[in-house]
């Protein structure tokens, strides 16, 4: 906020005055204000030039310039908005006022032509090599040799025996059900606090989703929450086929507590681990825990083919079927035969050849993510309502996305507020995933919550944010976000707090 103090002058400020205050500030624009604070108009060295040039003196005060009534946006305002606002009439900056009229934010033209993304692909000079090889051997169809060396390289690197490379993480999750047997009108326990891609394979199987809640310390499966549901499902008779445990945000869920819980009970563990490929869980690689475990190269995710996922196992059989049914589960006929349902979910080469590439800089790539965690986190350190997503002990998040929660009441309407601040400075930020006990299209599947009347999910998505967390962030880029989001909580704050 002392930025937008600085920028700030009343009408009986001189043109010195005000031409001093544009050298200091450097932003090429002041805001005119009344004793009480509201906007009266905005003022740019034109303004003040053309003053000059009507042979204004410069110890005139600024309430003789010629001018017009100030061009602005509400606080609902979006960054549409703001950029029609902007190209309708040539400026290059727009104010935000509040309900009574006082400026709570700057928009600048500067800021908007250098969006800040959430997750954005981070490429290098290993993929090209892989890609180029395709292209040369014209190997570029589904199937490979840079198909079978993504699957061989990466289940090497996660200590698994064997992986399958296919077209997306959903088409991964799809597969490992199958080969868990899942079938119409049986059970499948998964974690609430995920993407739709974790659950909508139930129902492709024609299953039902029965939801668990998070954990405050993991945010992730709540291993009491699971041991209530397992003895409410052996009660039902309706044990389930497996256990879709989602490892969220770059972090794993605790499976020492988890893992037993399954095993006396008999159920077998899918382990979603799209988004903590390269964390650790005491020593050992996310995603090498279930029966099968599953990962994703969406464009977003720590390693990138653009589109993919593969699923992996130390059951050669496993992975043997799950190549088959992703290849329309052909028969080995010198024709095409068919005895089951297939699907076209393989892997290209050239995208695999991507994936090699990548995976040779993952390493790289957690520990860029997790400075960038650290980053925010000591140059926000003093902001006592931002509570960062937890670490226990024995854990190594990747901290693909850098994530917290706002501490206080009514966060879920100062989580929006923060939001479209940081929209509006062209920064993707998002909410925390939304529950899927929550969502429309499951909410009359079980739930069952971390503790009675304690339902961890849904506070975390109430209050939860993700911030701009891509390894490729350049350290400019990371003082914008830290810098909008602290000058955004203050104001939120500010107006807040009761009179």
């Amino acid at each position: 906020m002392r930025d937008l103090d600085q920028l700030q002058l009343t009408p009986q400020a001189t043109l010195s005055q005000a031409l001093e205050r544009l050298d200091q500030t450097g932003r090429g624009v002041l805001l005119v204000v009344d004793a009480a604070q509201r906007l009266l108009r905005t003022l740019t060295d034109g303004d003040l030039r053309r003053g000059i040039l009507a042979g204004l003196p410069l110890d005139a005060q600024i309430s003789g310039l010629s001018g017009r009534p100030p061009l602005s946006v509400g606080q609902a305002a979006s960054l549409q908005d703001v950029q029609k606002l902007m190209e309708q009439h040539q400026i290059d900056d727009v104010p935000v006022l509040d309900g009574a009229g006082k400026v709570a934010d700057l928009i600048s033209r500067r800021d908007l032509g250098s969006r800040i993304y959430l997750s954005s692909p981070h490429l290098g000079v290993e993929e090209l090599g892989f890609v180029e090889d395709a292209f040369r051997t014209n190997w570029i169809a589904p199937l490979g040799p840079h198909v079978d060396g993504f699957e061989r390289e990466l289940a090497a690197h996660v200590g698994m025996g064997h992986g399958a490379a296919v077209s997306s993480g959903t088409a991964a999750i799809h597969l490992a059900l199958l080969l868990l047997g899942v079938q119409p009108g049986d059970t499948v326990f998964c974690s609430s606090l995920t993407f739709v891609g974790s659950c909508n394979p139930i129902l492709y199987c024609g299953a039902q989703p029965v939801f668990i809640d998070s954990e405050p310390q993991t945010w992730n499966m709540s291993p009491a929450a699971l041991e209530r549901a397992l003895a409410w499902a052996q009660k039902e008779n309706r044990l389930p086929r497996c256990v879709l445990i989602v490892n969220l945000y770059g972090q794993s869920a605790d499976m020492d507590a988890l893992l037993p819980v399954c095993e006396r009970y008999g159920v077998p563990v899918l382990e979603d681990a799209a988004e903590s490929l390269g964390a650790l869980y005491k020593g050992r690689p996310s995603g090498s825990f279930g029966a099968i475990g599953i990962y994703s190269f969406n464009g977003n995710k720590i390693i990138t083919t653009s589109g993919g996922g593969m699923l992996v196992a130390q059951d050669q059989a496993l992975m043997d079927r799950a190549r088959k049914l992703a290849t329309q589960a052909r028969e080995p006929a010198p024709h095409y035969e068919h005895v089951e349902v297939g699907f076209n979910y393989r892997m290209s080469n050239v995208l695999a050849g991507i994936g090699r590439g990548q995976l040779r800089v993952l390493d790289d790539r957690v520990a860029q993510r997790r400075r960038v965690f650290a980053t925010y986190t000591r140059e926000l350190a003093d902001l006592a309502q931002l509570q960062w997503m937890p670490e226990p002990e024995g854990y190594r998040s990747t901290r693909w996305l850098t994530c917290f929660t706002l501490a206080g009441s009514n966060a879920g309407a100062r989580r929006d507020r923060l939001l479209r601040s940081l929209e509006r400075h062209s920064i993707e930020a998002r909410p925390v995933w939304k529950p899927m006990h929550l969502q429309p299209l499951f909410q009359d599947a079980p739930y069952f919550p971390h503790a009675p009347h304690q339902d961890v999910s849904a506070g975390l998505f109430e209050a939860g944010i993700c911030l701009p967390s891509g390894s490729n962030l350049t350290d400019s880029q990371l003082d914008r976000v830290s810098q909008e989001l602290r000058r955004a909580l203050a104001q939120i704050e500010n107006a807040s707090a009761p009179a």
